[in-house]
């Protein structure tokens, strides 16, 4: 004989063992302690977050024959131990999934009159109640508005959206919310002790990781897990069975990215592959990994907490102040496609390897700011014949002409996208060497490179002081040095609405004026100032 589910014997018999729905249990045992039970239910939430559940406790407690109403259920009288072992005549469930039909639903209400053949009322639970067509909706809705006496209705459904207002308005709603990470890991630790089973707590994470806020799918992997009842579930059988990755594989891998280390990224995923990870399921840990970091950007830390551990909101935080917004939504593109290629079968980890490259060129191959000093860095490319006209203007301004050596910067000695390559090291170092030298550096942003001076930009003039103050400075140079292995410095500038207006204008005076884009770009000239003559 087959033993029984997990999920099934392990099913809440009280309100108070139900896990993680307080705002549901409160409300119900007020109204049956207040002899206010009303004559329809509408319960919705997420899969395996106990709504049938929910209904069928409700069940049994309007018929418990307990004297103390505030113990009922008392799962002891004989009508707690009829639903219990589902026999009880008086309590009705309906899948709507194969009952969609208009002849269904006039069957149920023609029934509904008859008085109930056991206890006090009838209860009447519809599961997947979004899965009624139009018409047998409306066929209900009379008997939802009005039904007899001793008729309780309690709709379930996944989907609230997709059930008419007409029926919503004659229900008292509740919404059945996604259980936490601890309130899975702690429960799924009370059934493991219950049962005699030794296990590690990072197991009982993964599953709940796993389970994404729905019990039932949690024990029902913890299920799946615990075939030998004499071996312990540690974490390395869970990942093992799971095909999950390390969760350090996936902050792994979110740092090289940010770093922009390709080989260290390629590495963590093959090892993650060598270990017998799922690449498509390694996919889907990235995405959601990312989706915390996005969620922490952009003020849902809240949200994130709730889904995972405290000593991993460490690490979600420190990546949602690393990776630029633009970059991190393009990521989770990449790896989303990633985790639906199907067409590689023989290759299974070129789309995750695929995805994980982009990132880094979304974030190295084109730097977020290039600034018109860089442009204006590149060596001036020989002219065979230039125009007659274009030798005159620079003698008629010889003077501007002779001054133009010095705005050029120098050759760059290591390139820029070599300094953001490195960059994240440069603020892994600057943190242990002085916390608010890091602060300072995240506070701003690289703009190019002249020479062997960093460029770098500062909101405030505040802040730009800061960075260039004696102290600050020998710490981020001495870091610099052991980062690049060349001597570096850094200079601050403050980004000011007045920069920008210039930066227009250059942009559009070179864009309108073919004689001054040929100067600027060919000859390597630059616009020292522009003068409107309104004449």
């Amino acid at each position: 004989m087959p033993s029984q589910a997990l999920y099934l014997k392990w099913r809440p018999m009280t309100f108070d063992e139900v896990v993680g729905q307080e705002h549901v249990t409160y409300t119900l045992r007020n109204a049956l302690q207040s002899g206010r039970v009303g004559h329809a239910y509408l319960f919705s939430g997420p899969r395996g977050t106990g709504k049938t559940t929910m209904a069928r406790l409700l069940a049994k407690a309007v018929n418990c024959l307990a004297d103390d109403v505030a113990t009922r259920p008392c799962n002891e009288c004989q009508y707690c131990v009829a639903v219990n072992e589902g026999r009880f005549l008086d309590l009705i469930e309906i899948d709507a999934a194969s009952h969609t039909g208009v002849d269904d639903v006039r069957e149920l209400r023609d029934r509904v009159a008859f008085s109930p053949n056991e206890g006090r009322y009838k209860v009447y639970i519809i599961d997947e109640v979004h899965r009624f067509s139009g018409a047998a909706f409306d066929a209900l809705l009379k008997t939802i508005e009005e039904p007899p006496e001793h008729a309780i209705f309690i709709l379930a459904t996944t989907e609230f959206h997709k059930v008419p207002q007409t029926i919503k308005s004659r229900c008292q709603r509740f919404d059945f919310r996604r259980l936490t990470l601890a309130e899975i890991a702690n429960h799924l630790g009370t059934i493991l002790e219950y049962e005699g089973i030794a296990f590690e707590e990072a197991a009982l994470e993964l599953i709940a990781r796993q389970a994404t806020g729905s019990m039932r799918d949690a024990i029902s992997l913890l299920d799946q897990l615990i075939g030998d009842l004499s071996q312990p579930l540690t974490l390395d059988l869970a990942r093992s069975i799971l095909g999950t990755a390390d969760e350090q594989s996936i902050r792994d891998l979110v740092d090289a990215i940010v770093a922009g280390d390709t080989a260290a990224g390629l590495e963590t995923i093959h090892i993650a592959m060598n270990q017998g990870a799922d690449i498509r399921q390694f996919a889907n840990q990235m995405i959601k990994y990312l989706r915390y970091v996005m969620l922490a950007q952009t003020g849902g830390t809240e949200l994130v907490e709730a889904e995972i551990m405290p000593d991993d909101m460490v690490y979600v935080t420190a990546h949602a102040e690393q990776y630029p917004r633009r970059q991190l939504l393009s990521a989770l593109d990449h790896f989303k496609e990633a985790a639906a290629d199907s067409r590689t079968g023989w290759q299974p980890q070129l789309p995750l390897e695929m995805a994980f490259i982009q990132c880094i060129d979304d974030l190295y191959e084109v730097p977020d700011a290039l600034p018109v000093q860089v442009v204006r860095a590149a060596p001036p490319r020989p002219v065979s014949q230039p125009p007659a006209q274009a030798e005159e203007p620079p003698q008629a301004q010889e003077p501007i002409a002779q001054e133009a050596p010095s705005e050029p910067p120098a050759e760059p000695a290591i390139s820029l996208s070599d300094v953001h390559r490195q960059w994240q090291s440069v603020l892994r170092m600057a943190r242990q060497m002085d916390l608010a030298v890091e602060a300072l550096l995240k506070s701003g942003k690289l703009i190019g490179i002249e020479g062997s001076v960093i460029l770098y930009q500062m909101p405030s003039e505040l802040l730009r002081d800061k960075l260039e103050g004696d102290e600050n400075r020998h710490i981020i140079e001495a870091v610099l040095a052991k980062i690049y292995n060349q001597p570096l410095t850094i200079r601050a500038s403050r980004r000011t609405s007045q920069t920008d207006q210039r930066t227009k204008q250059v942009d559009e005076l070179l864009a309108n004026d073919s004689l001054v884009s040929f100067a600027v770009d060919e000859l390597g000239g630059s616009v020292q100032s522009i003068e409107n003559n309104e004449e």
